[in-house]
Protein backbone atom coordinates (compact mmCIF):
# COMPACT_ATOMS: atom_id res chain seq x y z
CA UNK A 1 0.00 0.00 0.00
CA UNK A 2 1.38 3.37 -0.92
CA UNK A 3 1.74 6.33 1.40
CA UNK A 4 -1.20 8.09 -0.21
CA UNK A 5 -3.47 5.08 0.43
CA UNK A 6 -2.66 5.06 4.13
CA UNK A 7 -2.50 8.75 4.84
CA UNK A 8 -4.80 10.15 2.18
CA UNK A 9 -4.16 12.66 -0.53
CA UNK A 10 -2.80 16.05 0.41
CA UNK A 11 -5.49 17.48 -1.85
CA UNK A 12 -8.35 15.17 -0.84
CA UNK A 13 -10.38 18.05 0.56
CA UNK A 14 -10.52 19.59 -2.92
CA UNK A 15 -12.79 16.75 -4.04
CA UNK A 16 -15.69 18.30 -2.06
CA UNK A 17 -17.15 21.56 -3.35
CA UNK A 18 -17.29 24.43 -0.80
CA UNK A 19 -21.05 24.06 -0.34
CA UNK A 20 -20.64 20.36 0.37
CA UNK A 21 -17.82 21.20 2.83
CA UNK A 22 -20.09 23.56 4.76
CA UNK A 23 -22.95 21.08 4.72
CA UNK A 24 -20.62 18.31 5.94
CA UNK A 25 -19.41 20.46 8.83
CA UNK A 26 -23.01 21.36 9.67
CA UNK A 27 -23.95 17.66 9.76
CA UNK A 28 -21.10 16.81 12.13
CA UNK A 29 -21.88 19.81 14.34
CA UNK A 30 -25.56 18.84 14.27
CA UNK A 31 -24.80 15.26 15.34
CA UNK A 32 -22.64 16.52 18.21
CA UNK A 33 -25.32 19.02 19.19
CA UNK A 34 -27.97 16.32 19.21
CA UNK A 35 -25.87 14.09 21.49
CA UNK A 36 -25.14 17.08 23.74
CA UNK A 37 -28.82 18.06 23.89
CA UNK A 38 -29.97 14.50 24.65
CA UNK A 39 -27.29 14.24 27.34
CA UNK A 40 -28.37 17.54 28.86
CA UNK A 41 -31.98 16.39 28.79
CA UNK A 42 -31.02 13.28 30.80
CA UNK A 43 -28.88 15.33 33.18
CA UNK A 44 -31.14 18.30 33.97
CA UNK A 45 -33.73 16.40 35.96
CA UNK A 46 -31.13 14.52 38.01
CA UNK A 47 -28.23 16.93 38.56
CA UNK A 48 -30.46 18.95 40.87
CA UNK A 49 -32.06 15.77 42.23
CA UNK A 50 -30.17 12.81 43.66
CA UNK A 51 -26.80 14.16 42.50
CA UNK A 52 -27.01 17.20 44.82
CA UNK A 53 -26.82 14.97 47.89
CA UNK A 54 -24.41 12.45 46.33
CA UNK A 55 -20.95 11.93 47.78
CA UNK A 56 -18.75 13.52 45.11
CA UNK A 57 -14.98 13.29 44.69
CA UNK A 58 -13.04 16.03 46.49
CA UNK A 59 -11.58 17.08 43.11
CA UNK A 60 -15.00 17.39 41.49
CA UNK A 61 -15.41 20.82 39.86
CA UNK A 62 -18.55 22.92 40.37
CA UNK A 63 -21.47 21.81 38.19
CA UNK A 64 -21.28 24.96 36.04
CA UNK A 65 -17.88 23.81 34.64
CA UNK A 66 -19.31 20.78 32.87
CA UNK A 67 -21.46 22.64 30.32
CA UNK A 68 -18.71 24.85 28.83
CA UNK A 69 -16.17 22.00 28.83
CA UNK A 70 -18.53 19.59 27.10
CA UNK A 71 -19.55 22.28 24.60
CA UNK A 72 -15.92 22.79 23.56
CA UNK A 73 -15.33 19.03 23.43
CA UNK A 74 -18.40 18.43 21.24
CA UNK A 75 -17.28 21.17 18.85
CA UNK A 76 -13.76 19.71 18.70
CA UNK A 77 -15.20 16.21 18.06
CA UNK A 78 -17.34 17.49 15.20
CA UNK A 79 -14.49 19.43 13.60
CA UNK A 80 -12.19 16.41 13.93
CA UNK A 81 -14.72 14.12 12.22
CA UNK A 82 -15.26 16.72 9.49
CA UNK A 83 -11.51 16.98 8.87
CA UNK A 84 -11.34 13.22 8.40
CA UNK A 85 -14.47 13.09 6.24
CA UNK A 86 -13.25 15.79 3.90
CA UNK A 87 -9.95 14.00 3.22
CA UNK A 88 -11.72 11.04 1.59
CA UNK A 89 -8.77 8.79 2.39
CA UNK A 90 -8.83 5.03 2.05
CA UNK A 91 -9.40 4.53 5.79
CA UNK A 92 -12.01 7.28 6.19
CA UNK A 93 -14.95 4.87 6.48
CA UNK A 94 -13.56 2.79 9.38
CA UNK A 95 -12.40 5.99 11.07
CA UNK A 96 -15.90 7.47 10.90
CA UNK A 97 -17.43 4.18 12.07
CA UNK A 98 -15.15 4.36 15.13
CA UNK A 99 -16.28 7.96 15.60
CA UNK A 100 -19.92 6.91 15.42
CA UNK A 101 -19.37 4.18 18.01
CA UNK A 102 -17.76 6.60 20.46
CA UNK A 103 -20.56 9.11 19.86
CA UNK A 104 -23.15 6.43 20.72
CA UNK A 105 -21.24 5.45 23.87
CA UNK A 106 -21.04 9.13 24.77
CA UNK A 107 -24.81 9.37 24.35
CA UNK A 108 -25.31 6.27 26.50
CA UNK A 109 -23.25 7.35 29.51
CA UNK A 110 -25.38 10.27 30.72
CA UNK A 111 -28.73 8.46 30.96
CA UNK A 112 -27.03 5.44 32.52
CA UNK A 113 -25.17 7.44 35.17
CA UNK A 114 -27.77 10.10 35.94
CA UNK A 115 -31.02 8.56 34.78
CA UNK A 116 -30.71 5.00 36.08
CA UNK A 117 -29.43 5.86 39.56
CA UNK A 118 -32.90 6.59 40.99
CA UNK A 119 -34.02 3.17 39.69
CA UNK A 120 -30.93 0.99 40.17
CA UNK A 121 -28.91 2.81 42.83
CA UNK A 122 -25.17 2.16 42.96
CA UNK A 123 -25.40 -0.50 40.23
CA UNK A 124 -26.17 2.32 37.76
CA UNK A 125 -22.97 4.12 38.77
CA UNK A 126 -20.94 0.96 38.16
CA UNK A 127 -22.68 0.46 34.83
CA UNK A 128 -21.89 4.09 34.02
CA UNK A 129 -18.25 3.44 34.91
CA UNK A 130 -18.17 0.48 32.49
CA UNK A 131 -19.66 2.70 29.77
CA UNK A 132 -17.16 5.53 30.34
CA UNK A 133 -14.24 3.08 30.23
CA UNK A 134 -15.58 1.66 26.95
CA UNK A 135 -16.05 5.24 25.71
CA UNK A 136 -12.44 6.13 26.58
CA UNK A 137 -11.20 3.06 24.70
CA UNK A 138 -13.44 3.91 21.73
CA UNK A 139 -12.17 7.50 21.59
CA UNK A 140 -8.57 6.24 21.79
CA UNK A 141 -9.27 3.92 18.85
CA UNK A 142 -10.85 6.85 17.01
CA UNK A 143 -7.70 8.93 17.57
CA UNK A 144 -5.60 6.08 16.19
CA UNK A 145 -7.80 6.01 13.08
CA UNK A 146 -8.03 9.79 12.71
CA UNK A 147 -4.34 10.62 13.24
CA UNK A 148 -2.96 9.07 10.05
CA UNK A 149 -5.72 10.69 7.98
CA UNK A 150 -5.55 14.12 9.62
CA UNK A 151 -3.04 14.90 12.34
CA UNK A 152 -5.15 17.88 13.41
CA UNK A 153 -8.21 15.65 13.79
CA UNK A 154 -6.32 13.24 16.01
CA UNK A 155 -4.95 16.08 18.11
CA UNK A 156 -8.40 17.66 18.49
CA UNK A 157 -9.59 14.52 20.30
CA UNK A 158 -6.78 14.39 22.87
CA UNK A 159 -8.45 16.86 25.29
CA UNK A 160 -11.57 14.68 25.04
CA UNK A 161 -9.60 11.63 26.18
CA UNK A 162 -8.09 13.63 29.04
CA UNK A 163 -11.54 14.82 30.13
CA UNK A 164 -12.92 11.28 29.91
CA UNK A 165 -10.17 9.98 32.19
CA UNK A 166 -11.00 12.78 34.63
CA UNK A 167 -14.75 12.08 34.36
CA UNK A 168 -14.09 8.36 34.86
CA UNK A 169 -12.30 9.18 38.12
CA UNK A 170 -15.37 11.14 39.26
CA UNK A 171 -17.63 8.27 38.20
CA UNK A 172 -15.47 5.72 40.05
CA UNK A 173 -15.55 7.83 43.22
CA UNK A 174 -19.34 8.09 42.98
CA UNK A 175 -19.68 4.32 42.49
CA UNK A 176 -17.46 3.59 45.49
CA UNK A 177 -19.07 6.14 47.83
CA UNK A 178 -22.79 6.18 47.02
Amino acid sequence: MNRQGVYGSQHGSESHRPGVQVLGLAVFLGASSLVAWLGAFATVSNVNGWYVAADKAPWSPPNWVFGPVWTLLYIAMAVAAWLVWRRRAERTTPALVAYGIQLLLNLLWTPVFFGLYPVMGTAALWLGFAVIIALTVAVTVTVLFFGPISRAAGLLLLPYISWLVFAASLNLWAALHN
